[in-house]
């Protein structure tokens, strides 16, 4: 039993692929991608799963991904933040899942009297399993609108007369 599980993080580390096994079925990562498009002003949601969410594994905050990954051909990202499955936010310089640190603001503390510090809970800068949300901001634009490119303007566009029906009424 102890060589399995060292095997499987042994596996883990080299594919950067986490996964857990719960009576024998397999569960991989799973994130809810907010992607800022700082030109509009606007977010955009969308999920991945499986396979097509292994590419955020192992990654860093700050680390460059192509748009052409997420299905945004010619777009250029950015891993700005992100939080666990707990709701704890990640922030850059912790190593490992989760610690305690104190600290007196920016990332996971809302600004406090001048020299005051406080006890709070972050996660690392890394993206493990654990990770539930990721924030990306678009660096490079492509052709088309962040919209258009995530497959989302159809929607925006169907919604739109739905709504100003339901304010003529």
């Amino acid at each position: 039993m102890a060589q399995r599980g060292m095997l499987e993080t042994f596996l883990n580390s080299l594919l950067l692929l986490d996964y857990t096994f719960i009576g024998g079925i397999t569960i991989m990562a799973s994130f809810k991608v907010c992607i800022a498009d700082t030109k509009e002003g606007r977010t955009y949601q969308k999920e991945f799963k499986d396979a097509e969410a292994a590419f955020f594994l192992g990654m860093n905050l700050g680390a460059k991904v192509e748009g052409k990954l997420l299905g945004m051909e010619g777009f250029e990202l950015v891993l700005t933040g992100g939080s666990d499955n707990c709701g704890f936010p990640m922030r850059k310089g912790i190593k490992g899942a989760r610690k305690n640190i104190v600290i007196g603001g920016g990332v996971g503390q809302k600004a406090m009297k001048h020299g005051q510090m406080r006890k709070k809970t972050v996660c690392g800068n890394k993206v493990t399993g654990s990770i539930t949300q990721l924030n990306l901001k678009v660096t490079t634009y492509g052709s088309s609108g962040v919209a258009k490119a995530l497959g989302l303007e159809k929607e925006e566009k169907a919604a739109a007369p739905a709504q100003e029906e339901a304010k003529k009424e």
